[in-house]
């Protein structure tokens, strides 16, 4: 009897035991081509014919390079949330929010790399693990990937899935209402809109076959990164007077601060490391690291960037979207119309969406600024999660990837799975504060606490070193931090439930 663990329509199928169909490299490399035709596989492989799974052999193809890596790596973690960092600065002040940023990079980094030595290592052993919930299985047993591993990774993929059509919507909105002021059109028709475009991207069919638009995502954010950073430092020379100190009383500054503090966290948060490595083609020894080197180059140039000069210019008046700062209130700017226009389309064409300058523009930018704080961007990454869930519930394995059998389920689950996302966005566009929630509950336990234990369990360093002692460190202040930033996040949708209304034209 098999059970199926389900959040809408993002559905993980476990057999008796609670383990996966299969995720072994025989069970890869038992389809000719990784998932295409089988006519050529030899007796023995023929045999393992049965246990083979879809979602691993379509989605999670391993044919790509070290840089491939790096590509899927840079788009989970680099997008205009980093915008948001001087504000998170604001909320800290310059040494705790600088030592924020360090240690955030430093910690990821190594973590992220732990969780590639111990996948290298299953590799080794003849028993690749190609997923999140794969490695919670195997490690820490079947109850950990199928109650808490798994929904949590696809309830913060899903989350951000949902969190991007709502903001590639109030997007559209910005450029709609620059072009007509006054107009009519409400936020759910564009939430519609730009959902139909995602419907599109989700039919892409392999994680692989993201790495040439992902590699044109780390061009556009390193471009509107630059474009940023230069612009706060010409709009420092002429922005108002400038206070560094931290705005509230003793309440507000502490919750601030945790928001802060989850705010960095979440901007480098990935939550998908093992089917990233899963797309490198084998042997994997090394490739992730080579990755991650490229991800954390583009990584400390474009966050370090922008942080540290939106906040010199702007102090703790900095915006949660600094571009927001060089629209002053008398309808002037800080910089020449054209550059933010340029910048705005640099940034906006990350959301699938090209904005223009208008003077009403500062205005609408600070109506985007929560849902950036919170959102991870328009990353067709994120729906990797769900196709290769959805894939191995209704493919076929033993048919060509492209043929009838399997392209139909796939592009009607596919497409079901962001008709959802899309209603979700449309009916509550306050979805910011609840996906703030989700990322406290999910980002930092699975980028900053698994990858410790797993690295413990799996290797078991010695208590008498510094290794063994420093994972339980970064495991232990991480889960505090979790806690500390989920009952802030709480706390905002508290605060804001008064405003909540469903279908509302923000």
């Amino acid at each position: 009897m098999r059970s199926l663990i389900a959040f809408p329509f993002l559905l993980i199928i476990f057999d008796n035991t609670g383990s996966l169909l299969c995720n072994s490299m025989a069970a890869e490399e038992a389809v000719v081509g990784h998932g295409h035709d089988v006519a050529g596989v030899t007796a023995p492989a023929a045999a393992d014919l049965s246990q083979l799974d879809a979602g691993a052999l379509f989605v999670l193809k391993s044919k790509g390079s070290w840089m491939h890596c790096g590509y899927h790596l840079t788009t989970s973690i680099v997008a205009p949330a980093l915008l948001s960092l001087p504000f998170a600065l604001a909320s800290l002040g310059w040494a705790p929010g600088i030592a924020c940023l360090v240690v955030g990079a430093v910690v990821t980094f190594y973590s992220y790399n732990l969780l590639s030595l111990v996948l290298d290592h299953y590799a080794q052993l003849g028993r690749r693990q190609l997923r999140f919930r794969d490695m919670a299985h195997d490690i820490l047993g079947p109850g950990w990937g199928r109650f808490y591993v798994g929904p949590i990774q696809f309830l913060v993929c899903f989350g951000a899935v949902v969190g991007q059509v709502l903001l590639g919507g109030q997007s559209m909105k910005t450029i709609y209402l620059i072009a007509r002021p006054g107009g009519t059109m409400r936020l759910h028709e564009f939430v519609i809109v730009f959902g139909a475009f995602m419907l599109v991207l989700a039919q892409i069919p392999s994680f692989h076959s993201l790495r040439h638009i992902n590699l044109v995502s780390l061009l556009l954010c390193l471009s509107y990164s630059a474009c940023a950073a230069a612009g706060s430092i010409h709009a420092g020379t002429n922005a108002p007077q400038r206070d560094y100190s931290l705005p509230g009383n003793g309440q507000d500054r502490l919750f601030g601060a945790l928001n802060a503090i989850a705010i960095v966290a979440t901007t480098y948060g990935n939550g998908i490391i093992p089917e990233i490595q899963a797309t490198a083609a084998p042997p994997v020894t090394g490739k992730m690291f080579k990755g991650l080197c490229l991800c954390y180059a583009v990584v400390v140039a474009t966050f370090f960037s922008v942080a540290i000069s939106g906040y010199w210019a702007f102090g703790n008046r900095a915006q949660g979207y600094v571009l927001a700062n060089f629209d002053l209130e008398d309808g002037t700017t800080l910089v020449p119309k054209w550059f933010l226009a340029m910048t705005t389309v640099l940034t906006l064409l990350q959301l699938a969406a090209v904005g223009v300058r208008s003077e009403r523009f500062g205005k609408r930018l600070l109506l985007l600024a929560r849902s950036l704080r919170l959102t991870r961007g328009v990353k067709v990454v994120y729906l990797q999660p769900t196709n290769e869930a959805l894939e191995g519930l209704f493919a076929d394995p033993r048919k060509d990837q492209y043929s009838a059998r399997n392209v139909t389920p796939r592009l009607v689950f596919r497409s079901l799975s962001i008709v959802v996302a899309t209603l979700l966005a449309a009916m509550l566009p306050f979805f910011g504060d609840i996906n703030a929630v989700i990322g406290a509950f999910g980002f930092l336990p699975l980028d900053f606490v698994v990858p410790s234990v797993f690295y413990n369990l799996t290797f078991k360093p010695s208590k008498r070193g510094v290794v063994f002692w420093l994972n339980t460190a970064i495991a232990v202040i991480s889960s505090m931090l979790a806690l500390l930033g989920s009952i802030s996040a709480v706390r905002q949708v508290v605060l804001d439930a008064k405003t909540f209304k469903l279908f509302a034209n923000v």
